[in-house]
């Protein structure tokens, strides 16, 4: 079976001249044919001139410039004009003729510089021509001459607009373009933020609660070993992020969802803050963007608490419905924070753009007993936007 997507990858390769080249060779090949001698662009109406060993000179130097429409446009349009005019003033009339056209529409589409310079010297020459061919006898007239100054003016016009349009889609891509790296950059800020600072405060609290256990050997043992595995978690974790990075990964693959809930709660419960969860309900078959941004809304909410209130009991709550997902994590206070507890705010504000971007609802309030609790709700059908968007992709 040929592959055409293949092969026109493999024309485009080549240089522009080359591919130019069959339509130069064409408009030369179909001038030469004996059957349509004559029947070219009869500009001024003089009598046609048998076809001789100049109208094919002026057939090549019309047809095979075009090769060059491209690469060098104003000397494809200087070399079409020279031939164009020798043939209407000799009267040959070939078909070459229309190569003025497909020059003109060329120079205003890939001309960059001096084009009203060029367009104002087009116009005078072409007024010699007219004004020539009236003093050898043309019958052609102002009309005439003015509708194919129109014709002409047209092709020009016509290259302007793709000229035009192309630096517009150009700009277009540009934008999008920048507007996906600052995105992705935004991404990436945010994940960083969500698996550093969660796992960086358990360690500094596990490390911190190590210190006041020397008298008690087993729970210092246990307590460092968890202090390991939380490293060790975040080096995975951050492994993980890396290979986002990486064009050809799956990025589907590792993502976190509220079904691994459970070893996060564990984890933060060996950070020793008093986490209990409830679950309502079934998640959806298919997790997407909705079930990491819940997962991470509990991540960020159970690193607060292990920061701003150490020691204090944390409900973490996930109900499952048809049309969304809620989660909601409560935390009693106050209590006492940990070190280092200080933030910016940026993880609770990432939170809720990204809540926001799925359509669904963000909210994050502190309670007068000095607790605070993160809700969210989060509609199901950006599970189904995510799986339609990767079935696509792929």
């Amino acid at each position: 079976m040929i592959d055409l997507r293949r092969i026109q990858g493999r024309w485009r390769r080549y240089d522009t001249v080359v591919r130019d080249l069959p339509l130069a060779l064409v408009i030369v090949a179909a001038s030469l044919v004996p059957a349509l001698h004559g029947y070219g662009t009869q500009l001024g109406e003089l009598p046609t001139r048998p076809f001789d060993a100049v109208a094919v000179a002026l057939v090549a130097l019309q047809g095979l410039p075009l090769a060059l429409r491209r690469r060098w446009p104003l000397a494809c349009l200087g070399l079409v004009s020279i031939g164009f005019v020798a043939d209407q003033l000799l009267a040959y009339h070939t078909v070459a003729g229309v190569a003025l056209g497909i020059a003109l529409l060329s120079a205003g589409a890939h001309l960059e510089r001096q084009r009203r310079t060029i367009l104002l010297l087009a116009t005078a020459a072409y007024l010699a021509l007219a004004l020539t061919l009236h003093w050898l006898g043309s019958p052609e007239g102002v009309i005439g001459f003015g509708t194919f100054y129109i014709v002409l003016g047209i092709c020009w016009g016509a290259g302007a607009w793709l000229r035009l349009s192309r630096a517009a889609e150009a700009e277009r891509r540009r934008h999008v373009a920048e507007a996906s790296r600052v995105a992705e950059r935004t991404r990436i800020a945010r994940e960083l933020h969500d698996i550093v600072t969660h796992h960086v405060t358990a360690m500094v609290v596990q490390a911190e609660s190590a210190r006041y256990l020397t008298a008690a050997p087993d729970r210092l043992d246990q307590t460092l070993t968890a202090v390991s595995d939380t490293g060790r978690r975040a080096i995975a974790d951050l492994r993980h992020l890396l290979d986002l990075l990486n064009p050809d990964h799956d990025t589907e693959t590792g993502t976190p969802t509220t079904g691994d809930l459970k070893s996060l709660v564990e984890q933060v419960r060996r950070a020793g803050q008093p986490v209990e969860l409830v679950r309502e309900g079934e998640p959806a078959a298919v997790g997407g963007s909705a079930e990491e941004v819940a997962y991470r809304v509990v991540q960020e909410a159970l690193t607060n608490a292990v920061k701003y209130a150490h020691g204090s009991r944390t409900l973490v709550q996930v109900r499952y419905r048809e049309q969304e997902t809620t989660v909601e994590i409560t935390t009693d206070g106050p209590a006492v924070p940990s070190v280092g507890s200080g933030g910016s705010g940026r993880g609770l504000r990432g939170l809720r753009d990204r809540v926001e971007l799925l359509g669904g609802e963000f909210s994050a309030d502190r309670h007068p007993d000095g607790g605070f609790s993160v809700r969210a709700r989060i509609p199901a059908a950006a599970s189904s936007r995510s799986a339609a968007a990767a079935r696509s992709a792929g």
